[in-house]
Order: C-alpha cells, then sequence, then structure tokens
C-alpha cells in the first residue's frame, strides 16, 4: 500500500477475521479528500442525473434558478460524514467493493446521520457464476484519546454493529429489504441478484462485512486486536469480516471539511 500513501503499520488478524492499522500520510489524505471524497460527498453525478431528468420542465431562469436551490445544501458538514467518505473510498479500492448510492442520498435531514449500516453495496468475487456477494460497512470517527475508544466497544458501538451484521435476522432483513428496494429497474440489479442468491442461498451469511474506525492519534493494536478476538467466536464460514483503523495525521479530524475543499497545491 506504500505506493498510495498508506501505509499498513499493524496486523492484528485473528483466525478468519483481518484486522489492520492503516496509517494515511497528510499529502495522500489532501489528496483523496480533495478528489473521491468530495465528489462522494456532493454527489455531483446524482445531482447531474436530477438536472437531465427535469431538463424538460426547467424551460425559465426561475426554474432553473430554483432547481439548483433545491440541489444546494447550506449546512455545515459533518466531520463524521467526511470520515464515512474516506471510510468507502477506501473500502471501495482496497476490498474490492462498489457503493451504489452516497450515503447522502439517505439523509432526509442533512445534519443527522441515517440509520441502519453505513456502507451498503457489493464486493466482486471470483465466483463465474454469481461474482458479487453483499458487502455491509459500518464507520466510527473517533478523537478520543484512548486506546480502544468507547465508539468502538460501547453499546451500540462498531463491535456490536458488526456482531448484529453477523447474527441478527432483523437487521439482515432490514439491509436486504433496502437494497432490494433500490435496485428496481438500477443499472446495479444484476449485481444484487447474484448478491441476493448467495444470501439466501447460505441461510444470510455469504457477505463482506466491514468495521472501520477512523482516528487522529497515535496508532494502538489495541484498537482492533479485540474486536478481531470477539467476531472470530461464531463466525460463520461464509462470513468475511475485516476492520480497519485508518490513522490521519494527529487532530486534524475537526478540519477533514475543509480540507476537503482545499485542494491540492500544485
Amino acid at each position: 500500500m506504500t505506493d498510495t500513501g498508506f501505509y499498513e503499520i499493524y496486523n492484528a488478524d485473528h483466525g478468519a477475521v483481518l484486522a489492520r492499522g492503516i496509517r494515511i500520510d497528510k499529502e495522500s489524505l489532501q489528496i483523496v479528500l480533495s478528489g473521491s471524497v468530495k465528489d462522494i460527498i456532493q454527489d455531483t453525478a446524482g445531482k447531474d442525473d436530477i438536472r437531465e431528468m427535469l431538463s424538460s420542465i426547467t424551460t425559465t431562469g426561475f426554474a432553473t434558478d430554483g432547481l439548483e436551490v433545491m440541489l444546494t445544501n447550506e449546512s455545515n458538514i459533518p466531520d463524521w460524514l467526511v470520515g464515512e467518505a474516506l471510510a468507502e473510498v477506501f473500502v471501495a479500492e482496497h476490498g474490492d467493493c462498489e457503493f451504489p448510492w452516497p450515503t447522502g442520498r439517505d439523509l432526509k435531514n442533512p445534519e443527522s446521520s441515517p440509520t441502519g449500516a453505513d456502507l451498503t453495496g457489493f464486493q466482486k468475487t471470483n465466483n463465474k457464476d454469481f461474482p458479487y456477494r453483499f458487502a455491509f460497512g459500518e464507520v466510527k470517527t473517533s478523537r478520543e484519546k484512548k486506546w480502544p475508544p468507547q465508539v468502538v466497544h460501547g453499546r451500540g458501538g462498531l463491535q456490536d454493529q458488526i456482531n448484529d451484521l453477523t447474527h441478527r435476522i432483523k437487521v439482515k432483513q432490514g439491509l436486504f429489504q433496502y437494497l432490494a428496494h433500490h435496485s428496481v429497474n438500477a443499472p446495479w440489479k444484476k449485481k444484487f441478484q447474484s448478491a441476493a442468491s448467495r444470501y439466501l442461498n447460505s441461510s444470510f451469511t455469504d457477505a463482506a462485512l466491514f468495521g472501520l474506525l477512523i482516528r487522529d492519534v497515535n496508532h494502538d493494536v489495541r484498537d482492533l486486536k479485540q474486536r478481531a478476538i470477539n467476531s472470530a467466536k461464531d463466525k460463520p464460514d461464509q462470513t468475511h469480516i475485516s476492520f480497519y483503523a485508518l490513522y490521519l495525521p494527529s487532530g486534524c479530524i475537526p478540519s477533514l471539511p475543509q480540507m476537503m475543499g482545499e485542494g491540492v497545491a500544485a
């Protein structure tokens, strides 16, 4: 990973559960924030689709200006939302995953977080007949100078969320139905059908689960070590679980939204 500015700094794998610490240098962080992460946050592609869909009715300057008002979000961007987008970019690249739409599309209130898994999509596999499985991810962003931070092991923390994705049928039902409804007439319908077939024929266990922790403090294997140990217990054979702790430059989490808009100096 060193050629991309993402450096693996520890391995806390346990059994079949992967757990890795990753350091991101300042220059590489700036590049990804002002590029892929910004595209996800702003949802440029989605807004362009809306403009095209409404092109036949926005025939006056007044209507065009009104549409731009509706598509503009003046709210302050929370650092946790940038953290989620950063995690999505990382998993997409290093986990061979894709997520059909940004988290922001699920926000009815742009200043609140959505319910359900933070990342919902598909992972590409080498299975010729059914090449895609479901990929679900949970993301926690923490500045707490504690190892591990409360958001990892506390009630409703990262460990609980991954356990729910692994074992709780109600959580699985909700995510399955959510993706199913969105897949109707979607360009990624066949990917859903592939993943659904694998899921339904494996007693709802054939999926890739990702737990991601975004930190801006010194790295420490304690952030993930126990997570891997706990998650390896009673893990279904066809469930793939990976934990990543992404360590950013010290103290930078509050400035992530600002860094996203700054770009990289030539």
